[in-house]
């Protein structure tokens, strides 16, 4: 071969490797840069996460309190005396979870998941009604049911429904249902039934909790006129 192919044939692959060597790095850098932004994007997202916001029912004044409608006329300082025990309220896991439900006209039902309870619902229901119980001064004591407090008396019950229900107009629904039982006797002595839908003001979480708390509030003052008239018509002996 001739000393001039032989520079040619040179200068080509002088040419060939310099190509490689400029081409190879920029080809690591964007698969380097591609990666780094996939990094920020995703430590952008979970910077970002939504909070959670809590809600609460009403609960009654202090215990021991009388208000002017919380009983009779003339009986606010003349208490039966009887010993209430509150009971645990049974429900569905949903509503022995902090979720705040929603469903629709029919079976399918769904749940909120940054809008959620500061306590479950049976839980919330529970205390409103012992200290409902224990501010109508009707009773000479109320309390929560535990192994070591004896009473008369055990209120329990079951909440079936404590939810959204979507639709045109949008209500608030709560049935539950609450029964007595008489502690020396054992018997079933009193039941009451309470369903109702409450509307909601309101097209956001917020206003269904405030037309749920409404209900709640509308279904323990009928829990307590009922019982009302159940000791009434039983004097205790």
């Amino acid at each position: 071969m001739t000393p001039t192919k032989i520079d040619a044939a040179t200068r080509q692959l002088d040419k060939a490797h310099s190509f490689a060597f400029v081409k190879a790095p920029s080809m690591k850098t964007r698969v380097v840069t591609f990666l780094c932004v996939m990094m920020a994007g995703l430590l952008g997202s979970c910077g970002a996460a939504r909070p959670s916001k809590y809600y609460q029912l009403t609960v009654p004044g202090a215990a021991g309190a009388q208000t002017a409608d919380s009983a009779p006329e003339g009986k606010a300082n003349d208490p039966i005396p009887l010993t209430l025990l509150v009971g645990n309220l049974m429900a569905s896991h949903l509503y022995r979870e902090d979720r705040i439900v929603y469903g629709g006209a029919g079976e399918q039902m769904g749940t909120y998941e940054y809008q959620r309870w500061a306590e479950p619902p049976t839980e919330m229901v529970q205390e409103v009604l012992l200290r409902a119980l224990r501010s109508s001064g009707r009773f000479r004591a109320v309390y929560v049911q535990r192994s070591n407090i004896n009473g008369d008396f055990l209120l329990r019950g079951r909440i079936y429904d404590f939810k959204e229900i979507s639709g045109n107009p949008m209500t608030a629904r709560v049935t539950m249902e609450l029964e007595m039982r008489d502690l020396k006797t054992g018997a079933t002595v009193w039941t009451h039934y309470y369903q109702h839908d409450e509307p909601v003001s309101g097209k956001d979480v917020p206003a269904v909790v405030a037309a749920l708390d409404r209900n709640v509030q509308l279904g323990v003052k009928q829990v307590l006129g009922s019982l009302e008239e159940y000791f009434a018509a039983h004097p205790a002996k």
